[in-house]
């Protein structure tokens, strides 16, 4: 039997941080480098086996994996299986070859990349839908996996365009592609502190358990159906500044379309920090070592900076032009190795393709 093999692109978040769950907006791209996947299917056999490049050993996953059966780099592909399994979609066995060249843990979705790669490639001959494909990839994640994440990086991945950002709704689940007006004077750079991010963690479910209490105190079925002050109604504490951030980086997600089909990356750039500020103080997924390198690029020149991704660690996107691009790749690892921190790597990125067969 042919092999099947399938890409997926890594996201960049430009911004709309944690808003999916909530049914609001983002603002991500799909990278220019990602995931791919080799299948081999083995009819006779009951196993699905899989070797990385980026990951030690294989994983041998039963056709009738169950969540817990799988842990590990491993549990991502075997909740794809459980869940087209679960969907009535019938898997062969066979062996899947993985590269990747997304960074794990850096914030830049490697296992949206992993997941939609595996589940093109074990579907090839049903064309599923996109949209199906990203509900799939996240019920993987959440139910098998365990982290409650949202759509934004299984639909970023799968409907990226070059050099185009994908505005979301995700309570309709539209998906709009907005152009980014790239010339020979604009960048974005991608800082990955080198500490990884981890989606499972107790505090990114702490942080959607705050939204959904506060929008039942609401009396709301999700935060997407609020005013955008309705924040100001909640008492002080926790639940009201986790409100807050995801009402006005709403708000920040429309505005930074509008800015972007102006072609008024200043503005861009303003909202970006605001972001960040409001990711930092409100909903407090920063870290003082992520906090230190937006601090350090807006230093150094960029028009906007802000962690990207889920947060305690990962990256930080950077707007700037190319004069001050240089001046940050240059400058910037140094002055956070000086600092005690991990030397960070930088990558010049643009807007990819979003996944496909090859």
């Amino acid at each position: 039997m042919n092999d099947r093999r399938a890409y997926a692109p890594g996201r960049l978040n430009l911004i709309g941080e944690h808003t999916d769950y909530n049914l609001g907006y983002a603002l991500p791209i799909a990278l220019q480098f990602g995931t791919t996947v080799t299948f081999r299917a083995d009819p006779e056999s009951t196993v699905l086996t899989a070797v990385s490049d980026s990951e030690d050993g294989r994983v041998d996953i039963g056709l009738d994996t169950s969540p817990g059966a799988v842990e590990g780099w491993g549990a991502y592909l075997a909740g794809c299986v459980w869940a087209l399994r679960e969907a009535g979609h019938t898997t062969p066995g066979g062996r899947l070859e993985i590269t990747s060249t997304v960074p794990v843990g850096s914030g830049l979705s490697s296992s949206a990349a992993l997941e939609c790669a595996v589940l093109l490639a074990l579907t090839a001959d049903h064309d599923l839908p996109r949209h199906e494909l990203a509900r799939l990839a996240q019920r993987a994640e959440n139910d098998y996996v365990g982290a409650p994440t949202g759509l934004l990086d299984q639909l970023a991945s799968l409907f990226g365009e070059p050099d185009n950002a994908l505005l979301i709704d995700f309570r309709s689940l539209d998906v709009t592609p907005v152009p980014i007006p790239f010339d020979q004077s604009v960048r974005i750079l991608v800082i990955d502190s080198r500490a990884p991010h981890r989606h499972a963690a107790g505090e990114y479910a702490a942080r959607r358990a705050s939204c959904e209490a506060a929008a039942a105190h609401l009396g709301l079925p999700s935060l997407r159906e609020a005013t955008p002050d309705a924040w100001r109604e909640l008492p002080e504490g926790t639940e009201k500044r986790r409100a807050r951030h995801i009402l006005t980086e709403n708000a920040r997600v429309l505005a930074a379309v509008d800015a972007l089909r102006g072609a008024d990356l200043v503005q861009l750039g303003r909202l970006m920090n605001e972001s960040h500020t409001s990711m930092r103080d409100d909903f407090e997924i920063t870290t003082d070592h992520i906090d230190l390198i937006v601090e350090t690029a807006s230093e150094l020149g960029a028009l906007g900076a802000r962690m990207t991704g889920g947060g305690f660690g990962g990256s930080v996107v950077a707007l700037c032009s190319a004069d001050d691009a240089r001046r940050i790749t240059a400058d910037l690892p140094a002055m956070i190795e000086r600092a005690g921190h991990p030397t960070p790597t930088i990558r010049d990125v643009r807007p990819g393709a979003g996944a496909h067969l090859l």
